[in-house]
């Protein structure tokens, strides 16, 4: 026997009806309110999950508009080197192309000292209290203090490693052969350079002896306990010497860096730094990809035919119309006076070779693509970078005006990263409100349907509760009812019976 919400079971047994399922039925008829809102509920949960695809994709295209807002970003270079191993080489876009040449003169080393061996490592070395281990590294003067119970060789580096961790470390090295061991404390410095080098060396620790002669002014060890000496590393480009601590040469040529990996004073190499054009070519296609992934989901959202309808969730949706018009305006919408001036054919994307179709994707003419890259990388890159910078001539931020470059140059890609980001910020109203930006207001309006929806379900579902409990009451009183005439018409019946024999 079906049991509804208010725990009453009725089948009908005075009346012969099928109670149970008229109540059910009627429930189910008063539920209809209720599953064409949460029909209308998911309708709206799609939807959203389209503005979320639209704004990954959108995402997506400003990622690779800001590969090509700034020429570090947008422009790439090679090295080509005439001998291998002499150094290598990364360069950024703020390079130059140019030939250059290179000697090495000498790598950066580090300073490593060893004091004169022990018998074990583990025996304690003293039995004096007051006894330390002094040094000075990258100007601090260091002092350790050595506990006579813990003197052991391995407990001295141990606490030069917790007194001096930023500037060495301390190691326990065996240099003997297996019965006649050697241990050694070796201190490495842990930068390269003069200036990281380990120095003023003393030991009154009782058998932990070293020579702490320095080295001389031409770097040559003067003691058998320097193992290596810390030195700089030099090198000769383009007949200039120039000198750093690390092997890693920064600053020397604009947007290149070189790390010396040999030396060798008599030897010169050359090397070039050439653009890398297949790199800037790539930037823009995967660009075009970006803007046409945007466009055909657009369109696939818009389409509209008599026997499938509406081909997606966002369909008639202004958004799509305010996505294509604000992209599509950030990277056509060039000053007529920067294309009347253009006399060498690099003011539009059309005048480059990427044209527009009828469906508002984009095609690239890769012959002529290739022809500009190849007659005037500077001004093919001008086309999308922004050279002189932002400025948007100190307007308030999430105000309109907060988004536009008022230089002279602002560059299709720069643009196009500025027009996506005010896609998702907001802008400050009169009377200090704040208006929602494009994605965040469409957001926020479909989010706010469905809280109604689900108000709306919560009310119809407490009546139809109600109207339920209200139902079972008043069939089982029925049921009562018809019980009790039931009864007293079977009292009757028999009465009469009995009078008639």
């Amino acid at each position: 026997m079906p049991t509804f919400g208010s725990g009453l079971g009725i089948g009908g047994v005075a009346s012969g009806l099928d109670t149970n399922t008229i109540i059910s039925k009627l429930v189910q008829l008063e539920s209809i309110p209720i599953q064409q809102l949460n029909a209308k509920k998911a309708k709206h949960q799609e939807k959203l999950g389209g503005i979320n695809r639209l704004k990954t994709l959108i995402q997506d295209l400003q990622t690779k508009a800001k590969a090509a807002s700034t020429s570090a970003n947008f422009l790439s270079y090679v090295v080509k080197s005439s001998v291998e191993g002499v150094a290598g080489f990364t360069v950024t876009g703020s390079a130059a192309a140019g030939a250059h040449t290179l000697t090495v003169q000498q790598l950066a080393s580090i300073d490593r000292w060893a004091f004169d061996g022990v018998a074990s490592s583990t025996t304690n070395l003293t039995a004096a209290t007051g006894q330390t281990v002094n040094f000075t590294v990258n100007g601090t003067d260091y002092s350790v203090a050595v506990d006579p119970a813990e003197s052991t060789l391995e407990n001295i580096a141990q606490a030069i490693n917790t007194a001096a961790t930023a500037d060495l470390t301390a190691t326990v090295v065996n240099t003997g052969a297996g019965s006649n061991p050697s241990y050694k404390l070796v201190l490495t410095a842990k930068g390269s350079g003069e200036e990281a080098r380990i120095t003023n060396i003393a030991s009154t620790v009782d058998g932990l002896t070293i020579d702490s002669t320095a080295p001389d002014d031409d770097g040559i060890a003067q003691s058998l306990n320097n193992i290596t000496v810390g030195l700089n590393a030099f090198a000769i480009v383009d007949g200039l010497q120039v000198e750093r601590t690390t092997n890693e040469f920064a600053g020397v040529i604009n947007g290149v860096t070189f790390t010396a990996q040999s030396a060798d004073p008599a030897a010169q190499m050359s090397f070039s730094i050439e653009p890398n054009k297949a790199a800037v070519k790539q930037k823009v296609t995967d660009l075009v990809d970006a803007y046409n992934a945007v466009i055909n989901y657009a369109n696939a959202q818009s389409t509209y035919t008599k026997e499938g309808g509406a081909s997606g969730v966002l369909f008639g949706d202004s958004l799509l119309s305010s996505v294509r018009r604000s992209i599509g305006s950030a990277l056509f919408n060039v000053p007529i006076d920067t294309v009347i001036n253009d006399t060498a054919g690099y003011s539009t994307l059309n005048v480059i070779g990427i044209t527009t179709n009828r469906d508002g994707t984009l095609t690239i003419d890769q012959t002529k693509l290739d022809d500009k890259l190849a007659n005037d990388l500077a001004a093919f890159a001008d086309l999308f970078v922004d050279r002189d910078g932002f400025d948007n001539g100190g307007a308030a931020v999430n105000t309109p005006e907060y988004y536009t470059d008022t230089t002279a140059d602002s560059g299709l890609a720069a643009t196009l990263v500025r027009a996506i980001d005010q896609m998702f910020g907001s802008s400050a109203g009169e009377g200090g409100t704040t208006i929602k930006a494009l994605f965040d207001a469409r957001t926020e309006t479909i989010t706010g349907q469905m809280r109604d929806i689900d108000k709306q379900v919560l009310q119809k579902q407490t009546f139809i509760d109600s109207y339920e409990a209200s139902l079972i009451a008043r069939f089982s009183s029925l049921e009562s009812l018809i019980g009790k005439l039931n009864s007293q018409g079977a009292g009757f019946a028999a009465a009469i019976a009995g009078l008639n024999r």
